[in-house]
């Protein structure tokens, strides 16, 4: 019996996990009548989370991403890199 090593990337994973999170925050900001683009942008930039409405659990679950993590993903996506 050989030993074999695997290898696996939780990058990939994680960048699904922000995706989905920010889906929901984008649905739950929707719902409440805001602009939801404007207000994730006001959050990325000043990062103050009552840009995020608490409608759904948004705000809770937009602060477990890293600011600097989410500019990445969201640069990386833009570009298809």
């Amino acid at each position: 019996m050989q030993d074999k090593t695997m290898t696996f990337s939780l990058q990939g994973n994680r960048e699904e996990n922000i995706r989905t999170i920010m889906t929901q925050v984008y649905k739950a900001l929707q719902e409440k009548g805001y602009n939801p683009i404007s207000q994730i942008v006001g959050y990325i930039l000043s990062e103050d989370p009552t840009y995020i409405t608490t409608h759904n659990n948004a705000r809770s679950l937009i602060r477990r991403i890293d600011r600097d993590e989410l500019l990445q993903v969201l640069v990386k996506s833009y570009l298809g890199a």
